[in-house]
Formats: structure tokens, C-alpha cells, sequence
């Protein structure tokens, strides 16, 4: 199997397709598809290649292949046929919210990401603790603990720290909120880690991080929705600022996002 980065023998039936070299090898293959389907060479109602042909063909790993057909699937623009494989929909569908797969490029993309999570969270935990049953609420705080233990670990904990916001959406009693954050989670994931490794720099941040969290969690158990929703603005917000501290953010940054914490 030929591996990402290396060249790949042509698949018989396929033309030419120069390998894929970059860090996100499943975005570029799915926007490579989306052209073609945008385009018209792959037709309504055409079978797409089969998995390994187009592993072969764009010299990446079937898994690159599979994730990059699941994000075309999430579009719309091709469907799954039970034993006989995926083909491009025969119906136009209406085009879908998509991030451009070179959006955390740069540490301002970081950012917005941040920002984008600080009003998407900062409702949830709201509503979190307006609706969360006890079951919810005591799930939140499962993954708070859970993401309390990997830091002890020494790790950075991304995909608990993940875990816990989820939590909270899930928290909220409206599905669309855990289907947004699943639709957006590998650009919250690559964010989270930069940010994460960014906090475990100094012991005084993971420690504020160990607070922030702690805040959301005592909040929603409270039934505070108002103090809910600011210690997760405070959260996003503290992020940003230590990333600024970190070198990694301009300091203007600090001044442009802190009005945005009053209400």
C-alpha cells in the first residue's frame, strides 16, 4: 500500500493524479473530489472509484480515502449504495456549512477558532444549565474528572478536554449542538491542541485551565445559566490570553477580543 507523500502506480481506469503531500491528506482528497463532482467530470449517478483504486490513484492510505468519502457523504454530493458502493447523488443537494481545509494555517485562524468556540460554548453551558438532567449533568462531570486525570498524567488530554464540552452539548437537550461540534470537531481537535500544548508550558496555566473548567462544571451543577455562560466566555477567553503570554498570538489580539466579554 503506497504510503502519503509517495508516489503511487496510475490505477487502470483512473488518469494521472499527482500525490498528495499535505499535513491533512483527507481534506484535500475530499476537496479534490468536491471539484470533480463540482465540475461535472464525475456525473450524477457515477460510481466512484473503488477505495483502493483511489487510495492508488492519489498515492495516500485507504483510511485518507475513507475519511475524505465521509466528508464528501456529509455534503450531500454522494451516497452509499449497500454492497455496491458510492456513487454521486443523483439530486442536487444545498451546499452544506464547510471550513477550508487550510484554516488553522496560521495561529490568527487559531484564534478565530477560539472565538468561534466561545460563543458556541458559552450558550451551551447556559443551556446546559437551564436543561441538563442529572444523568447529563453527572456525565459532565465524569469527563471533567476524566480530563483532571490525563493532565495529572502529563498529557496534553485534547481529546478528554474535547469529551467535556461534548458533554456539555449533549447537556443542552439539543442534538444540533453535539452534531455542529462532531461536523467541526477536527478543526476544534487541531486548535485545542495547539492551545493545550501551549498550556502545559507553565504550571500556573494548567492551572488556571484546571479553574476555568472547574467554574463551567460548578456553574451547570448550580443551575446558573448566566454564571455558566461566563465562565465559559472566561475559558475561551483565558485561552487566547495565554496564548498571547506564549508568544504565539500578537498582544493586539488582547485588546480586540476583551469587550466582547461583557454582556
Amino acid at each position: 500500500m503506497p504510503t502519503p507523500g509517495t508516489a503511487a502506480p496510475r490505477a487502470a481506469s483512473q488518469p494521472a493524479a499527482e500525490p498528495l503531500v499535505a499535513e491533512r491528506l483527507s481534506d484535500r482528497l475530499a476537496a479534490r473530489l468536491i471539484g470533480q463532482i463540482e465540475s461535472g467530470r464525475l456525473q450524477p449517478g457515477e460510481r466512484l472509484p473503488s477505495e483502493a483504486k483511489l487510495a492508488a490513484t492519489h498515492g495516500v492510505s485507504r483510511s485518507v480515502v475513507r475519511e475524505a468519502v465521509h466528508q464528501v457523504k456529509s455534503r450531500g454530493l454522494v451516497r452509499s449504495r449497500q454492497g455496491s458502493g458510492v456513487y454521486v447523488s443523483t439530486l442536487p443537494s444545498p451546499r452544506s456549512l464547510s471550513f477550508d481545509p487550510k484554516v488553522l494555517e496560521s495561529m490568527e485562524a487559531v484564534v478565530q477558532v477560539i472565538e468561534l468556540r466561545r460563543v458556541l460554548e458559552g450558550e451551551m453551558a447556559a443551556l446546559a444549565a437551564q436543561r441538563g438532567s442529572r444523568r447529563q449533568v453527572a456525565a459532565v462531570r465524569r469527563a471533567l474528572l476524566a480530563v483532571d486525570a490525563a493532565t495529572r498524567a502529563g498529557a496534553l488530554g485534547v481529546d478528554e478536554d474535547f469529551a467535556f464540552h461534548r458533554a456539555i452539548g449533549d447537556a443542552t437537550g439539543n442534538p444540533q449542538f453535539v452534531r455542529l461540534l462532531s461536523f467541526i470537531e477536527q478543526y476544534l481537535l487541531d486548535a485545542m491542541r495547539i492551545s493545550r500544548s501551549n498550556e502545559t508550558r507553565r504550571a500556573e496555566w494548567l492551572a488556571q485551565v484546571h479553574d476555568e473548567h472547574h467554574a463551567i462544571y460548578r456553574a451547570i451543577e448550580a443551575r446558573d445559566a448566566d454564571a455558566a455562560r461566563q465562565a465559559a466566555i472566561h475559558h475561551h477567553l483565558g485561552g487566547e490570553k495565554r496564548l498571547t503570554e506564549g508568544g504565539l498570538v500578537p498582544r493586539r489580539r488582547r485588546g480586540a477580543s476583551r469587550p466582547q466579554a461583557r454582556r
